[in-house]
């Protein structure tokens, strides 16, 4: 059984950033009242404690931050991730309803599966198995492709060879 670990630890409040008590201090930039704690490491304002943000241990202002955010400079920060394993298991299993876009998309699948294996996947822990299941979908898949052109074409020649021999 897991229990989220944030039920465990009190409530624990934030800090509001103590006033600026000595004249020649330096302030906030947001909260002029407010003593500064840090520097912003982007665009060097002065944040107090309730506006500096910690990124893995670089200090960021909010208005670079979302500057960041916005421009996808923040690497630590994700918006979107893609779930390879859904992308597999939906290009193996959606063109099977159509034959044909198999001969296309069970490589393509392969091609995937392997490609981005070590991929990190979702946010929350998903195991491989739908990959998994793709890959044996889509290896079935080309199974059947080579058996069929391999009848097609073996039958051709048996067709030809024959029709040959017989004139």
């Amino acid at each position: 059984m897991e229990l989220f670990p944030a039920i465990l630890t009190g409530r624990q409040v934030g800090s509001a950033g103590e006033m600026v008590v000595l004249e020649g201090e330096s302030s906030c930039y947001y909260h002029p009242a407010k003593r500064a704690a840090a520097a912003c490491e982007s665009c060097g304002r002065f944040l107090c404690a309730l506006c500096d943000v910690d990124l893995n241990g670089q200090h960021l202002c909010p208005g670079c931050l979302q500057s960041g955010r916005r421009k996808g400079k923040l690497k630590q920060l994700e918006n979107q991730r893609t779930l390879y394993d859904s992308l597999s298991i939906t290009l193996a299993l959606i063109p099977m309803l159509i034959f044909y876009f198999t001969l296309v998309t069970a490589p393509a699948t392969v091609y995937i599966v392997i490609r981005h294996w070590k991929s990190t996947g979702s946010i929350v822990g998903r195991s491989r198995w739908r990959m998994v299941v793709a890959m044996i979908i889509a290896l079935i898949q080309i199974g059947f492709w080579t058996i069929g052109i391999y009848a097609a074409v073996h039958g051709m020649y048996h067709t030809v060879y024959q029709t040959g021999a017989t004139r």
